[in-house]
């Protein structure tokens, strides 16, 4: 049986005849015979008592109606239900962000679920990208946004929505680096408390090449942590210097350091390959597209 006979089934019960019926359905009135026969024949039993002009439901189809409206309803559920999500007004998405897109995406994710797809459920979860890439790996997350120079390449992993933002150094407004008259150099920012999220062995690399060893992240960096608010809270109240993306920080003054640090941030959004992504990414991607920019 399918959910078409079903239908023809439940109209012909409402009106009683043929021809009212398949006019109501859009058919013709023999192809609705042969629908209900058909069903008839499948079922076992006949569904309905034919009388002069009125066909009447037989016990069994009276019961057999009840069940197939129950079926058709359920049917109706789920397509609505699929649009819905389609739409992204309802499902879920679980979401991982790495340090940076935690500090610049999770309100304005949170605020326009809250406003605008009040039915949708959205779980976000932040940490270090190993352990958020082996948590997609599992099917607990549905995706990632981090710094994609952290992720190691691998063909399970479908990277997109790729854009980059700019490093820098900070602090305060009334730091006493930004008083400082000569050409700023690195090893005048070590004379400060140097705080910065777990960096990529990429960007390691670059502070080596271009400040020397003392810049090597595992040397220099005195605070480190996760989470970036934190770390803009400690600088906007303390003598500590902040590298992180110079976006997260437009109240705090960036320090001209000689060579200037010319660091990328590249965030992405990372999705398994091959796998159906959750109706709501697309929601992710255009905020990502929003919010993360310099």
């Amino acid at each position: 049986m399918t959910l078409v006979q079903l239908r023809h089934l439940i109209a012909l019960a409402e009106s009683g005849s043929f021809t009212q019926s398949a006019e109501a359905l859009c058919i013709t009135q023999p192809a609705l015979s042969r629908s209900v026969q058909a069903l008839e024949q499948e079922l076992g039993q006949p569904l309905f008592d034919r009388t002069g002009r009125r066909s009447e439901l037989t016990p069994f189809g009276r019961e057999v109606v009840q069940r197939a409206r129950q079926l058709v309803f359920d049917a109706d559920e789920l397509a609505a239900s699929g649009r819905q999500m389609s739409a992204g007004q309802a499902g879920a998405v679980r979401l991982g962000l790495g340090s940076g897109p935690s500090a610049m995406l999770s309100t304005p994710l949170l605020h326009t679920v809250a406003t605008r797809h009040p039915g949708l459920r959205l779980d976000i979860v932040r940490g270090p990208v190993g352990h958020l890439t082996q948590a997609l790996r599992d099917r607990e997350l549905d995706a990632l946004v981090i710094d994609v120079r952290s992720l190691a390449p691998a063909p399970d992993l479908r990277v997109t929505a790729v854009t980059e933002l700019r490093g820098a150094f900070l602090c305060r407004p009334d730091h006493p680096l930004t008083r400082w008259t000569r050409a700023l150099r690195f090893a005048a920012l070590q004379q400060f408390p140097l705080a910065s999220t777990p960096l990529s062995d990429e960007v390691a690399r670059m502070l080596v090449e271009r400040y020397g060893r003392a810049a090597h992240p595992g040397s220099c960096v005195t605070l480190c942590c996760e989470d970036i608010p934190a770390l803009v809270q400690v600088a906007r109240h303390s003598d500590a210097v902040l590298l992180t993306i110079r976006a997260a920080a437009p109240d705090l003054v960036e320090l001209p350091v000689e060579p200037a640090l010319e660091a990328k941030a590249r965030f992405g959004v990372v999705t398994l390959a091959g796998r159906s992504e959750a109706p709501a990414m697309p929601i992710v991607r255009r905020l990502v597209q929003e919010h993360l920019h310099d």
